[in-house]
C-alpha cells in the first residue's frame, strides 16, 4: 500500500494506524536478531490500549492523577538510568515489540547525541524486562547522514553485540511511511511518520537535556520526536523539514513562527510507554549539536512527555539558560502549551509528582520543584 493521507484526531489516528492492515515494506530494516513471528498488522496491540483509570476516592475525586517523573541525581549513566526506570516501574513491556527512539541528531558527544553508555543501558534494561523484540529507529538532523552518524557513534556495533534491529528512516521507501494531517495542525502539507509506529506494541525514547538555537528553544522529549518525521519521502519532492523551519513560499528563509507548535503536533502520532532523559550533562545555551555544557547530574524517567519536558525546562532554568527558555511560565512555553492543548500530558505543575530514591536526589528535586511551581 502506498503512503496514505489521513485527517484524524489523535486517538483516532492511533487506532487507525493499527487498522491499516497492509503488509509493511519499510525499507532497510537491519536485523541483528530474530524477533519471532509478528501478529498481523491489523490486530491492535493490547499495550496500545489505554489502561482504565483507578476508581476515584473521596480525596482524589475531581483531581487528575498526577504524572510521575522519576528524578535521580547521578553522574553514572548506567546506574542513573536503571534507578530512574526502577522508580517509574513501567508496565506492559514483557513480550512486547518495541520501537526505541534515541537522540542521534548528529555524531557530536552527549548531550549533542545519546551517550553510548545510555543507549547500552537502555537496551539492556528493556531486554531484562523481557521485551520480545527491539528496533532502534532514527533519522538524523539537517545536513547529517543517519548511517554515518550511527557508524561514528558505534550503534551498528552495539546492535550486533546486544542483538537489536536498526531502521534508518531516511533510507525507507514510500511504503514505509504513513501521512498524518491532524485537524487544526500548523503543518501546511501534513507530515509522514514511520508505518512501524502502527506495528509495535510500545515506543520507548531516550532524550537529552539541552537548549535549541534553531527555533525550538529547548529540545527534550517532545522535540526528540522530530526524528520520527520524514524530511522527504521517496518519489515525492517535498521537504517537510523546510515546512518546520521556514514559513512562506518555496525558497524563503524566514523562521517559521509556528515551529514550536508543530513540534508538539508531531507527538499526536504515538503514545510512549517510557521516556528516559539523560541529563548528566546539559546544554544551557546553544544546541542541539554543541553548546554551553553544565554538569547537571540528573536522570529523569516518565511516560508523560509534557511532564518530563516541564521538569526539564525547570532544570535548565535552575542552571541558568537562554532568555527564550527563561521567559514566562513553564507551561506557557509554546511546545508545552500546544502539547497540553492536544491532550498529550499534564496541564500544570500541580499534575506532576517527582519521585526520588535517596536524600541527594530528594534535595535536588526539591530545588527544581521550586522552579517548576513558579510556573
Amino acid at each position: 500500500m502506498a503512503a496514505e493521507a489521513t485527517r484524524l484526531s489523535r486517538r483516532a489516528f492511533l487506532r487507525g494506524m493499527v487498522a491499516l492492515g497492509a503488509a509493511s515494506a519499510a525499507g532497510p530494516l537491519l536485523t541483528a536478531c530474530g524477533g519471532g513471528e509478528k501478529p498481523p498488522i491489523g490486530q491492535a496491540s493490547p499495550q496500545l490500549e489505554e489502561s482504565p483509570a483507578p476508581s476515584p476516592t473521596a480525596e482524589t475525586a475531581g483531581r487528575p492523577t498526577p504524572s510521575r517523573v522519576a528524578f535521580v541525581k547521578t553522574d553514572d549513566r548506567a546506574e542513573g538510568l536503571r534507578r530512574a526506570v526502577a522508580l517509574l516501574k513501567p508496565e506492559g513491556l514483557r513480550g512486547s515489540r518495541v520501537l526505541l527512539k534515541p537522540n542521534l541528531n548528529s555524531a557530536d558527544p552527549s548531550p549533542g547525541s545519546t551517550h553510548p553508555d545510555t543507549l547500552r543501558a537502555m537496551v539492556e534494561v528493556l531486554q531484562e524486562a523481557g521485551v520480545g523484540h527491539i528496533t532502534l529507529g532514527e533519522r538524523s538532523g539537517f545536513g547529517q547522514n543517519t548511517r554515518e552518524v550511527m557508524e561514528r557513534l558505534g550503534v551498528f556495533a552495539l546492535s550486533r553485540e546486544l542483538g537489536f534491529d536498526l531502521l534508518l528512516f531516511d533510507e525507507m521507501d514510500e511504503e514505509g511511511w504513513v501521512k498524518l494531517e491532524p485537524e487544526g495542525s500548523h503543518w501546511p502539507h501534513g507530515f509522514f511518520v514511520p508505518r512501524l509506529l502502527s506495528e509495535v506494541d510500545a515506543v520507548v525514547q531516550t532524550c537529552n537535556l539541552k537548549t535549541h538555537r534553531a527555533g525550538g528553544h529547548f529540545t527534550i522529549s517532545l522535540k526528540n520526536s522530530v526524528g520520527l518525521v520524514a524530511r522527504q519521502v521517496a518519489g515525492r519532492g517535498h521537504d517537510y523539514m523546510l515546512d518546520l523551519h521556514r514559513s512562506g513560499g518555496e525558497g524563503e528563509k524566514r523562521p517559521n513562527p509556528h515551529q514550536r507548535h508543530m513540534i508538539a503536533e508531531i507527538n499526536v502520532a504515538y503514545d510512549p510507554k517510557l521516556i528516559v532523559m539523560d541529563g548528566v550533562v546539559a546544554f544551557t545555551t546553544g544546541g542541539p549539536a554543541v553548546g554551553t555544557r553544565v554538569d547537571s547530574q540528573v536522570f529523569l524517567a516518565a511516560s508523560d512527555r509534557v511532564a518530563l519536558d516541564a521538569v526539564g525546562v525547570a532544570l535548565l532554568r535552575h542552571w541558568g539558560t537562554t532568555p527564550e527558555v527563561s521567559r514566562g511560565a513553564i507551561f506557557e512555553q509554546e511546545q508545552i502549551a500546544r502539547a497540553v492543548e492536544l491532550g498529550l500530558g499534564a496541564g500544570s505543575p500541580e499534575e506532576i509528582e517527582l519521585v526520588t530514591d535517596d536524600q541527594a536526589s530528594e534535595e535536588y528535586a526539591a530545588a527544581v520543584r521550586t522552579v517548576l511551581d513558579q510556573g
